[in-house]
């Protein structure tokens, strides 16, 4: 802590007060904003996280850079909070909101070193996120988000941010088609019935979409067929193993003959319950049609023996989670109990083809071609950990992206295309401002341009430049976007580049809100008791 600011309260406590304070919270706002501002946009770079232990992850997701790095500084701690925060609202804007912190913070630095007081200026920036928020309302563009060719467009605006072109432009259309596959007429969208599962052999780009479900298990038995088609499937909770009772029992035997008929009685009670399901088989499946169970809890080897004679695939113990997934898949329902009356028809699922895969010493179990499958999996591959990690990361936001459209039924124009109109938006509204509050307005309007500047510089063009190209373009009356491509201003919603109403909106809310906050912080005490939940962790 720096010289004169600094107060003893006691031996273990310190202040900072004022200009110290102001200072501190400003440096680190810009702080962030310069570790993250060179991966904005497609052109952006890479960052390298080296843990302690010598692990190393290959990003330039904002969001997992703020979730991995060790950030020591309180101030950096609560903005990466806070756009963190926005990530997980709405999947996407983590970095600009930072960039937009950071700039914000750089130009109320300037009026408050000229003597403006700080609750003048937030009052400004109050008044230009009140103003930025009708303008989002006026310039968002009512689209027929249920078009496939139309989702494709925003899922490749967000995947070319983290991805390199050719394996964007590949994943977007399983993202698009995953989404599409679980999305079910005025019902929420749930993200938790698209499985991802990694496999690490062959290329990123054969990463692919299995409409329909990949277990990370097979059959456990050697003489159960490895691949069946027409496929009827039995969805089970019930145990084909005999199981302890719940409450502490014993059984006592006094000869080997009692004993023997113990385990005649358990054996019996599991082959009873398998015959039923045999029996069940044999009723429902025709020439040419086979058979499998899924059970999630355990299934004994006597029974996976009656099973494999009968040319049925079992598999047990299924995560819990891919249980309503089955369903949604494949049709049919899960039992929870195992008796005639509940073997229906009507309960069973359909796949035309299941099949086992071995990589190593894991097995997967591949479950294709559902009728009406409401629930998928994206089967990522890669060569390395770091690509898989990588693809993973982007089809969060990549799936939340398409979600965000379909929901909200707006987009915005991408590019830096709205943040251009913004900013000429919100100088003729400083005109009207009276006081020095316009000087708020004033440094929110210039605080937007970050981002096309940001995006020109990251690919490789002058920042000023660009802007001047592109609010030339704007006073012309056109959507005024960057092309990375040739650096000149084109028109997003002509080629294709989108932003989500709500990340947008979100991101340009919670930035003034936070940077008002520091703005008015006059002390920071470093206090020297725990200060139970309000620790700072990271």
């Amino acid at each position: 802590m720096s010289g004169q600011g600094i107060q003893q309260v006691n031996a273990n406590a310190d202040i900072l007060k004022k200009e110290a304070a102001t200072q501190m919270n400003i440096n680190a706002a810009r702080g962030l904003h310069d570790v993250l501002k060179s991966n904005l946009g497609p052109t952006g770079t890479m960052k390298m996280l080296v843990s302690g232990g010598g692990e190393i992850k290959l990003t330039k997701d904002g969001n997992t850079l703020l979730h991995e790095m060790q950030i020591q500084n309180p101030t950096a701690c609560m903005i990466a909070r806070i756009a963190t925060a926005q990530d997980d609202i709405t999947g996407d804007g983590t970095t600009s909101n930072v960039l937009i912190i950071g700039d914000l913070m750089k130009h109320a630095e300037r009026y408050l070193s000229d003597g403006v007081h700080p609750r003048v200026l937030c009052e400004g920036i109050e008044l230009a996120k009140i103003q930025v928020a009708k303008i989002v309302e006026e310039f968002k563009i009512k689209k027929d988000t249920l078009d496939r060719n139309f989702l494709i467009q925003v899922a490749a605006a967000s995947l070319r941010t983290k991805l390199h072109e050719e394996l964007a432009d590949h994943i977007t259309e399983v993202v698009v088609d995953a989404v599409l596959c679980i999305r079910h007429e005025n019902e929420p969208i749930d993200l938790h019935m698209v499985e991802i599962l990694h496999m690490q052999h062959k290329t990123d780009l054969d990463t692919r979409l299995v409409k329909g479900l990949v277990l990370d298990h097979g059959g456990r038995h050697p003489d159960m067929p490895k691949k069946l088609t027409n496929c009827k499937i039995l969805i089970l909770n019930a145990g084909l193993e005999y199981e302890k009772s719940e409450v502490n029992s014993g059984f006592f035997y006094s000869s080997a003959e009692q004993r023997e008929k113990m385990v005649d009685a358990e054996r019996r009670w599991v082959a009873e319950r398998c015959d039923m399901i045999i029996n069940f088989k044999r009723e429902v499946c025709k020439d040419g049609e086979s058979f499998m169970v899924i059970n999630q809890k355990g299934i004994d080897p006597l029974a996976l023996d009656l099973l494999a004679a009968e040319g049925i695939l079992g598999l047990r113990r299924a995560k819990r989670r891919n249980m309503e997934r089955l369903a949604l898949a494949c049709g049919g329902e899960s039992l929870n109990n195992l008796d005639v009356e509940s073997l229906k028809p009507e309960v069973l699922g359909w796949a035309d083809s299941v099949y086992e895969q071995t990589l190593g010493e894991d097995m997967f179990t591949f479950v294709e071609g559902c009728r009406n499958a409401q629930s998928c999996t994206i089967l990522v591959k890669g060569a390395h950990p770091h690509v898989i990690a990588q693809i993973k990361d982007a089809l969060r936001d990549g799936l939340r992206a398409v979600v965000n459209a379909v929901e909200d039924g707006y987009m915005l124009p991408g590019a830096g295309a709205f943040e251009i109109a913004a900013h000429a938006r919100l100088e003729e509204y400083r005109k009207t401002i009276k006081g020095r509050a316009k000087l708020g307005v004033q440094a929110y309007a210039d605080a937007l341009l970050v981002i096309p500047k940001s995006l020109a510089e990251n690919g490789g063009y002058d920042g000023q430049d660009t802007i001047i190209k592109l609010q030339e373009s704007a006073g012309e009356g056109n959507w005024a976007g960057i092309n990375l491509k040739t650096g000149e201003a084109m028109d997003p919603t002509v080629t294709g580049v989108w932003d989500n109403w709500r990340v947008k909106h979100q991101m340009l809310d919670s930035s003034a809100v936070i940077t008002t906050q520091l703005l008015l912080v006059d002390e920071v005490i470093r206090a020297g008791k725990q200060m139970g939940g309000n620790k700072i962790e990271r």
